[in-house]
């Protein structure tokens, strides 16, 4: 079954969530705004939370309710462990035009990903290395721009991940088989069976939305030798930043790591 399936109208009125917003960089250049071109007419945009003497930077796909200015806050506690952050955001959202469609998710990955290095030189002299990380629904394009571009990255890290869309079709009244049954199109699952990246995996516990045994599916189909996941009692799909502290200490052991 082809990946447009997923683009039925009323599927994409449950599973997207856009807000508009408008570019505001600060005048030091830690906060860049920018947008990238995907296709004609169609651009999206993303905000980059830069650090001095970054060890890293982290090109993160967020979850379906939010925008990257939603990170404001978010940002300064990825900047205390010295890593900076490229927030992007999909179709629709924030400073990006566009409707956003499942089969996008996918199809914008290429010229994100073929504009990063300007992007990057432009911002870092210094040339840190890049991780990739998905939230939620944003674990399609990171997952799948880790396994287009392996080379690219040293590590992915999948916040509240999916291994396959049933749990999403299920909460929105759709049945499993929705897409007709077979391989899913998707592939998160799949895909992450090539990839030998480093892998951080952190779910909640308590998730009620995309349940824990995702995650840990995602985590069991990594080949990875170096992988490692971070299951939060008491923590949802929503509230993991609760527990800041057992999150962030996994972040900076994993980056570590990376660049031992």
């Amino acid at each position: 079954m082809d990946l447009h399936a997923f683009d039925n109208p009323e599927l994409l009125s449950t599973l997207f969530y856009p807000r508009a917003a408008d570019p505001n960089p600060t005048r030091d250049g830690r906060i860049i705004d920018g947008t990238v071109a995907v296709e004609k007419d169609v651009v999206i945009g993303y905000r980059l939370f830069k650090v001095p003497e970054s060890r890293a930077v982290i090109i993160l796909y967020h979850g379906n309710g939010e925008i990257a200015t939603d990170y404001n806050m978010i940002a300064p506690l990825y900047h205390d462990i010295q890593l900076s952050l490229m927030v992007v955001d999909f179709r629709g959202y924030g400073w990006s035009t566009g409707q956003p469609t499942v089969s996008s998710l996918i199809a914008d990955v290429d010229p994100l990903h073929n504009a990063l290095a300007e992007i990057m030189t432009a911002s870092f002299p210094d040339n840190p290395f890049l991780l990739v990380m998905g939230r939620s629904l944003g674990s399609v394009p990171a997952i799948h721009m880790a396994y287009a571009y392996p080379n690219t990255f040293k590590g992915l890290i999948i916040e509240s991940g999916f291994a396959t869309p049933d749990p999403l079709l299920v909460r929105r009244g759709f049945s499993p088989d929705f897409y007709g049954g077979g391989a899913d199109p998707i592939g998160n699952e799949r895909k992450m069976t090539t990839l030998s990246l480093p892998l951080l995996v952190i779910h909640g516990e308590q998730d009620q939305l995309i349940p824990v045994a995702q995650g840990q599916a995602l985590f069991d189909a990594s080949p990875a030798a170096n992988k490692r996941i971070l299951r939060v009692a008491g923590a949802g799909h929503n509230n993991l930043l609760v527990y800041a502290d057992r999150y962030f200490a996994a972040v900076d052991t994993f980056v570590t790591n990376l660049d031992a």
